[in-house]
């Protein structure tokens, strides 16, 4: 297993960081939140998760231990791969999802895109025994300082990467601009919970 990857950060992509080791690329599928924090050409330490399947080899990437812990127990629920599992720490911090299962909130779960109501009630009875009590507060989200991309077509890709339509994604966008511009520096993740929150209540 590759436990985690270090080293200068090659590439920035919707979804995908490229980080050099050895001379090498390594692909590492991360979240929006993850991938705010991190600039091109800094270095970087992402906690990873490899995995294996007939026709690929896909490595996630975090922005610490406890997330990679709480993506591989959210796959154990049946009908959750990896991709769910990585929506819903994209939309939630582990403690957030922690809370929400003591608390039995499937409006927390149906947030994530890819979860209805049914499925949401079930993964909250799948989780409850699993997951544990949030371990204390949540971390602050890292700002992201003013760099190429503009904060919009960054939280744009982010919410297509989610499954959600270029023209909802668009609309999102528009809907968050004045939070956007009332922040001294600019919360990719921040922004993307509240556009995940507009777009569920125009569903």
């Amino acid at each position: 297993m590759i436990a985690f990857v270090q080293g200068p950060v090659a590439a920035i992509s919707a979804g995908t960081v490229v980080v050099e080791v050895g001379g090498v690329g390594m692909a590492v599928q991360c979240t929006p939140n993850t991938t705010a924090g991190l600039r091109l050409g800094e270095p970087a330490r992402l906690a990873t998760s490899l995995v294996v399947r007939e026709d690929s080899l896909t490595l996630y990437g975090f922005a610490d231990d406890d997330e990679r812990a709480v993506f591989e127990i959210l796959q154990a629920a049946p009908g959750v791969g990896p991709r769910l599992a990585q929506a819903m720490l994209g939309v939630h911090s582990p403690d957030e999802l922690r809370a929400a299962v003591a608390a039995g909130n499937e409006r927390a779960l149906i947030a994530v895109p890819g979860i209805g109501k049914a499925k949401a009630a079930k993964l909250l009875l799948e989780y409850k025994d699993k997951l544990g009590a949030p371990h204390g507060s949540v971390p602050a989200q890292k700002p992201v300082a003013a760099g190429p991309a503009p904060w919009g077509e960054q939280l744009h890709a982010a919410l297509v990467g989610l499954g959600y339509a270029p023209r909802e994604a668009d609309e999102a966008v528009t809907a968050v601009t004045p939070e956007a511009e009332a922040q001294a520096v600019t919360d990719v993740g921040a922004l993307l919970r509240a556009a995940l929150r507009t777009l569920n209540r125009a569903r």
